[in-house]
């Protein structure tokens, strides 16, 4: 059986279970009876009650300290608590996307693009409450030479009509996205692979067109994420500042020690490059995504001994075909040697650094977003736990709960 397959087996309970999202509660709550990982720790803290109020973690006490009279008590049955997940490379445009993300455990995510400016929306939905979330890092519109029909997302952009080559054109694309409220800038080093007539290894952007793009997003104080499958185009975003390479099939050695001396990060979704090697409706894809794995592998693997950045991202929209979930990334990555705490924190409290909200999320400690997700077993003995989520806990509102399993 595939990858994808098994995960779609495995989804099947989470799908036909999970329950409607629900709004701000009136009391603060308190999560008691838990078995905590903290993201940070290397080990399970047992048997604490996690206090939650105005959206943030209040304090985490011994199980059995007397409750405040105002705190809703939600009883976690010894199951285990941790952070919520971190994607940072999501397309959410939607309403129904954003609630598949949270509802798979994801509490935050940066954008890696969409087409007209819908991350934005979901960002500022979330900052307000009307939604629980996920927190959004909005990416805006792609920094690409041709646009397409995104040509439609301002007005403005009619100035790009035949392309997006020059300094100016990219220091206009860059000023757009963020005078509409982008707060990180994606752009391209490499053509695709999921297009036939692309090679994902072929270089796009020059290393001075990548370095005007990561000079004009540094004027507005935003980092620039890079797709890149080629090493070329790849070691080229990263000497012109890229924050992080996205996808990194085919790098070389030399590029990761550059990337690991940089403190440039790696976001390999490897989940995208499988399900591409298994599910694409074109044989040409397939082959190629067959091509493209031992050699994705090998890079995470390398990635991981040789000290880089790793963070999670999936690629994906969260629409109702997609099978790509962070909980299956993390069991890659265990699967290619990562220790399972290394994996949980490129999930979680890395993730976060990437993203420089390190201070705000990513961990289960006081003064923390009150950004959880409760799991059946132990995650730090069994990675595939992540992937049965009975609880979201989003900027301090009940996303998702799925049990009790039993009437009380």
């Amino acid at each position: 059986m595939s990858l994808m397959n098994t995960i779609a087996v495995r989804l099947t309970l989470f799908l036909t279970c999970a329950a409607s999202l629900s709004m701000a509660q009136d009391n603060p709550i308190a999560l008691v009876n838990g078995n905590v990982f903290n993201g940070v720790d290397e080990e399970i803290r047992r048997d604490v009650t996690v206090l939650i109020n105005a959206g943030r973690i209040e304090r985490i006490l011994e199980t059995g300290t007397p409750l405040p009279a105002e705190y809703d008590a939600i009883d976690l049955n010894g199951f285990y608590l941790m952070p919520g997940l971190i994607d940072v490379h999501t397309h959410l445009a939607s309403l129904d996307q954003a609630r598949r993300a949270l509802e798979s455990g994801v509490t935050t995510v940066r954008s890696a693009s969409v087409s007209a400016f819908q991350d934005v929306a979901l960002r500022d939905l979330a900052r307000s409450g009307a939604i629980p979330g996920p927190d959004v890092i909005p990416a805006g519109i792609f920094v690409t030479p041709d646009l397409g029909e995104t040509l439609l997302a301002d007005p403005r952009l009619g100035a790009l009509v035949d392309g997006v080559r020059t300094d100016d054109e990219l220091r206009l694309l860059v000023n757009i996205n963020a005078d509409r409220g982008a707060q990180v800038i994606k752009t391209r080093g490499t053509e695709r692979a999921g297009l036939i007539d692309n090679d994902p290894r072929k270089q796009v952007y020059s290393r001075h067109q990548l370095r005007v793009i990561v000079e004009e997003a540094r004027r507005r104080n935003m980092d620039v994420l890079v797709h890149a499958y080629g090493d070329e185009g790849a070691r080229a975003a990263v000497l012109a500042g890229a924050r992080s390479i996205e996808h990194g099939a085919y790098l070389s050695t030399e590029t990761l020690e550059i990337m690991r001396d940089r403190g440039t990060w790696l976001v390999p979704t490897y989940v995208t490059i499988d399900g591409m090697a298994s599910n694409s409706s074109s044989a040409l894809l397939r082959l190629r995504g067959k091509m493209m794995l031992p050699g994705l592998e090998e890079v995470i693997r390398q990635a991981d001994a040789l000290g880089v950045n790793i963070a999670t991202g999936v690629d994906t929209n969260y629409g109702p075909t997609s099978l790509s979930r962070i909980s299956i990334e993390l069991e890659q990555f265990v699967r290619l040697g990562m220790s399972n705490v290394k994996a949980l924190q490129a999930a979680t409290v890395s993730a976060a650094e990437l993203l420089r909200v390190q201070e705000q999320t990513g961990r289960i400690e006081a003064g923390f977003e009150a950004d959880m997700i409760l799991i059946p077993e132990n995650p730090l003995t069994n990675i595939e736990a992540v992937q049965d989520v009975l609880l979201v806990v989003s900027n301090g509102q009940i996303a998702l709960q799925r049990f009790p399993f039993a009437v009380q």
